[in-house]
């Protein structure tokens, strides 16, 4: 992460975040320069750059000329980490298209026919796996339900996140697989397979939050609080960004334990940027507590995001 002046060139003499925040308090706002500086970003994973700058080739260049990088594959972004980068008129979208294939080609090895098609949904409503009473897989049926699993987490990593809930579902029982949960993985392979052309749109406009921020908090158990700001921030550049959180609960999603599910849906601007599914880890015996529960994931969940 660099900051680079309204002209493209590179402000090599930063000051140090303290003395340009001055700030003294937790509770005290980011200074935002609005003079058309800008951050640009080089986003690494082990031997894949991801490059975010008004002239990424000047970057690429400098790579291979100056420091005798071999790079490979430069230019706009089109596949990273098993999905593909697209657009459709100005606007960017993702989804793991070329994954979706080598998983239904690896479906049609293990089963000798195509994923279902039939299905609108990954479960069927109401199902509740956990109370699935068919025989054990053997061992070797066991290793086919382990990599089904593994695979369908990535393609959620990949932006599917309409599958967590009942991928972690099933992800629970990898160590003993019954046939019904083999058969369940392979109606959510059908339903990918359906749902193929499902995308990630960046959408890089604020939210309107006009409703929210209307509201009167007085009298809630909101009242009175305020954001804080880690007090080392580099000051704010380029255009605004909101980030908002949608939270739920599924109380009772284990029937046997009780335990309910936290669903956590982070977005910048309009886009989603996270999200996070996870059984939790005490039972609740009424939607406050479970809701609770879900609401403080997503606050440190949200922590960790920024």
């Amino acid at each position: 992460m660099r900051a680079c002046d309204s002209n493209g060139y590179v402000i090599k003499d930063l000051p140090q975040a303290d003395s340009v925040n001055s700030k003294k308090s937790f509770f005290d706002p980011p200074v935002y320069l609005d003079d058309g500086s800008y951050y640009e970003y080089i986003a690494v994973y082990c031997d894949d750059l991801t490059i975010a700058s008004r002239d990424p080739k000047a970057i690429t260049n400098a790579l291979e000329k100056d420091y005798k990088f071999k790079l490979k594959g430069t230019g706009p972004l089109k596949f990273l980490l098993g999905c593909d980068y697209f657009r459709e008129g100005k606007s960017l979208r993702s989804a793991p298209r070329k994954y979706f294939e080598k998983m239904e080609v690896t479906y049609e090895r293990l089963f000798g026919e195509k994923p279902p098609h039939k299905v609108s949904s990954p479960l069927t409503s109401g199902d509740n796996p956990e109370l699935d009473t068919s025989n054990f897989l053997d061992e070797k049926d066991t290793k086919v339900y382990q990599s089904m699993i593994g695979a369908a987490q990535w393609v959620i990593s990949l932006g599917r996140f309409d599958i967590a809930v009942h991928v972690m579902t099933l992800s629970s029982f990898r160590s003993k697989p019954r046939k019904g949960h083999l058969e369940r993985i392979q109606r959510v392979y059908g339903y990918l397979s359906k749902m193929k052309h499902g995308t990630i749109r960046y959408r890089t406009e604020l939210p309107d939050i006009s409703d929210f921020i209307k509201q009167d908090w007085s009298n809630s158990a909101y009242a009175g609080t305020r954001e804080e700001y880690p007090k080392n921030l580099p000051p704010a550049r380029g255009r605004q960004v909101l980030m908002t959180t949608f939270v739920d609960a599924n109380l009772m999603h284990d029937v046997l334990s009780g335990k309910s599910v936290t669903g956590v849906l982070h977005f910048f601007n309009k886009t989603p940027i996270d999200w996070f599914t996870k059984k939790q880890n005490t039972a609740e015996t009424a939607a406050f507590g479970s809701e609770n529960n879900a609401a403080r994931a997503a606050t440190n969940k949200s922590r960790l995001t920024n």
